[in-house]
């Protein structure tokens, strides 16, 4: 699956790229998400790079035909409607795994918003796990693992440097891509 999958990506002129080999548990943040087809793009690259990732996708993904096989790509169906103990649950998964990769998408949607969503942070925070930033950069056809951080106690410092690691990372609809900061009522 890894050669097919670094191949699929080269056939259509995707560079593969990876800052230093990640730690066995860890929450990977990716961005800027803009398309579906992050997604596919996304999951060759996880594949290409031998990673077996779980993510976190709105619930109404999985209800559809397609839902056994989101399932078996690793995916964990979300009721965002529901507000509830997310956080804690993700945490506990992080506890009982020698093994886990848990990306999720921080924009939460692929149309514009003024904030991302910190559920990534606080689930790092929670699970004592390291936060990996991983990107798709559609101007120069690269996608990728970057740098990595341990979550502080001020999300306002760690947002700047999220900012500065995808500040010159652009989606594929770069009108769409989200305001890098945390929602204003947690922001200090």
């Amino acid at each position: 699956m890894k050669a097919l999958a670094r191949f699929l990506l080269r056939i259509f002129g995707w560079t593969l790229t990876q800052h230093e080999p990640p730690p066995r548990r860890y929450v990977l943040i990716f961005a800027p998400h803009t398309s579906n087809w992050d997604f596919v793009i996304g999951l060759l690259a996880a594949w290409g790079l031998g990673l077996k990732v779980h993510w976190i996708g709105k619930n109404t993904l999985f209800e559809s035909p397609l839902g056994p096989l989101f399932r078996f790509w690793g995916g964990i169906p979300v009721d965002r409607s529901k507000r509830g103990n997310m956080i804690e649950q993700m945490a506990e998964r992080f506890d009982h795994a020698d093994d886990l990769v848990l990306a999720i998408a921080p924009e939460g949607t692929r149309g514009l918003t003024d904030h991302w969503k910190s559920g990534f942070w606080h689930i790092a925070r929670a699970a004592n796990v390291p936060v990996v930033m991983a990107y798709i950069d559609y101007s120069r056809k690269q996608i990728g693992i970057g740098e990595s951080f341990v979550p502080g106690e001020d999300i306002e410092t760690d947002f700047e440097q999220i900012q500065d690691f995808y500040s010159d990372k652009r989606g594929r609809r770069a009108r769409n891509e989200s305001t890098i900061r945390p929602r204003p009522r947690e922001r200090k």
